[in-house]
């Protein structure tokens, strides 16, 4: 008995997590710290030491001020090892000001800060975060974090007056349920904007955000230029740069419109709000711009949106990184250089498809991805990856090629057609004339060098502790020893209850067997 009274479960204050050149104490379960997010860390490292590098050079030959450094606010900090590790890693950096509204985690992050040695480089900061921007709106920061838990929008409005001319926001929404259509009313409430349950969720979860920063920016005479947009395991996180021009905010007509969906093929278009005219004027496109009835299908369509329709990333930009990757020491180094490769390779054209997804509509079986790509490709169009889906087709071609495709490659197919409902939207595609000629002969393009080069270009299955884990709580790598100790009492508890009534009951026949038996 003695001896169990002396066995004691290890503390969270014992605990020591070294990430990149940063190393924090975790000293309460009240303070923030996700494991698997080491890949958004990273990844947001590799882009500020690029960012910092040209920012400084701009700033020097323009004259606009001394070329001393960016400054940065990370405005939810938790533990401050985001801050810390730009500090460490990231080199022109003239201050980073840590921010969080507890103050348990402020504690930690000066803690955090001494035990790195970096105390001339961060500032902890113990304040409301969208207080802070506004105060801020004078002495704006170069770069602005924003990695909440969940929906970032109530931070949107303050970060994009706080943010410098040219200078650069990243925000991160982990509420990708709300994003990716299941909850459409709550995305409305939350973005502005109605989500679809499509098979392209991820790029519009990552459109809609854009839009809605736009959005915010455009009421104070800003917008925005997208630099990188990630989707990645269970969060979106986009990186733009914010400038000031009342002129280019009107820009925000045609680069943000509806997009439409068919109930039965899953078809996708896509309608700016306006067009300009070479004149520079701009027009009101005709709504909608589809009909009633689905063309390829005869089903009816759904609206969505708004969302943004501009270019997701800046791809001189994407590619100085690529150019510069060989330098960095970072852990999931070979996860990011395959993610930006394949978003080296996409298309600056609006959502996709997934070639499983296409197939399953008419009950066929599905080719090689080569195979579907090559018939695009021979048959005049373009067709890339989507980084956000390991199956995704992303091209120029129209609805009536792509499904000319497909009833091309079913027509030979075994197909039990008179399984198929008379409306299916199966029999409605597979009874249309093809009026494409189409070939599946490998195309050379038709195999990306991406996937040549075996890079891991998408991400891996989920892991120990993968999701968004839970609001202001400790989530520690169950590897390292530390555990969360509610979420593990709270596994199976429901069919921990059931074996205890199953038990109780088990109990009291036996009671009963033995009163009878007496």
């Amino acid at each position: 008995m003695d001896n169990k009274q002396c066995t004691k479960k290890p503390k969270l204050e014992d605990i020591t997590l070294k990430e990149g050149e940063a190393e924090i104490l975790v000293s309460n379960r009240n303070v923030f710290y996700n494991p698997v997010q080491e890949f958004n860390r990273d990844l947001s490292v590799a882009v500020l030491m690029i960012y910092a590098k040209t920012r400084n050079k701009e700033v020097s030959k323009n004259g606009l001020m001394k070329q001393d450094g960016i400054t940065i606010l990370e405005a939810l900090s938790a533990t401050g090892l985001r801050s810390i590790r730009y500090a460490k890693e990231v080199q022109g950096i003239k201050q980073i000001v840590a921010n969080d509204i507890s103050a348990k985690a402020v504690e930690s992050i000066k803690r955090n800060i001494e035990h790195n040695g970096i105390e001339h480089l961060i500032k902890p900061s113990h304040e409301d975060a969208t207080l802070l921007m506004y105060q801020s709106r004078r002495e704006r920061f170069d770069v602005v974090d924003l990695d909440p838990y969940g929906c970032p929008t109530i931070f949107l409005d303050g970060a994009v007056q706080c943010v410098s001319d040219g200078g650069l926001l990243i925000v991160t929404a982990t509420d990708m349920a709300v994003l990716a259509g299941n909850c459409p009313e709550t995305c409305y409430l939350k973005y502005g904007a109605i989500s679809l349950k499509s098979k392209a969720c991820h790029e519009i979860a990552l459109r809609i955000l854009l839009q809605n920063i736009a959005s915010h920016a455009a009421r104070y005479g800003r917008y925005i230029i997208p630099v990188l947009s990630v989707s990645a395991d269970f969060y979106i996180r986009v990186f733009v740069k914010v400038f000031s021009s009342q002129i280019k905010c009107k820009e925000n007509t045609i680069n943000i419109g509806m997009v439409y969906q068919c109930t039965g093929c899953e078809s996708l278009n896509t309608q700016p709000l306006c067009v300009r005219k070479p004149s520079g004027i701009y027009k009101i496109t005709p709504s909608p711009c589809v009909d009633q009835l689905c063309k390829v299908c005869k089903h009816k369509q759904l609206a969505g949106g708004p969302i943004w329709l501009g270019a997701l990333h800046d791809q001189e930009f994407v590619s100085t990184l690529l150019c510069h990757l060989n330098i960095m020491t970072l852990k999931t180094m070979k996860r990011i250089q395959g993610v930006l490769n394949v978003i080296h390779e996409e298309l600056d054209i609006p959502l996709y498809y997934t070639l499983d997804r296409l197939m399953s509509v008419v009950k066929c079986h599905t080719p090689s991805m080569v195979m579907f790509r090559s018939a695009l490709l021979n048959a005049g169009y373009n067709v890339s990856y989507s980084h956000a889906n390991k199956t995704s087709i992303k091209t120029d071609a129209p609805n009536e090629v792509i499904w000319d495709i497909v009833r091309t490659w079913a027509k030979d197919r075994p197909i039990k057609r008179d399984k198929l409902p008379n409306d299916s939207s199966a029999l409605n595609i597979l009874n249309t004339p093809i009026t494409t000629n189409i070939s599946f002969d490998i195309h050379p393009l038709a195999n990306p060098a991406s996937r040549q080069k075996r890079l891991t270009r998408f991400q891996h299955n989920p892991t120990v502790n993968w999701g968004p884990g839970t609001r202001a709580k400790t989530i520690i790598d169950l590897e390292t020893g530390g555990k969360d100790s509610k979420k593990i009492r709270n596994q199976n508890k429901n069919a921990k209850k059931e074996r205890q009534h199953m038990a109780d009951n088990s109990e009291d026949v036996k009671t009963v067997l033995n009163v009878e038996s007496a």
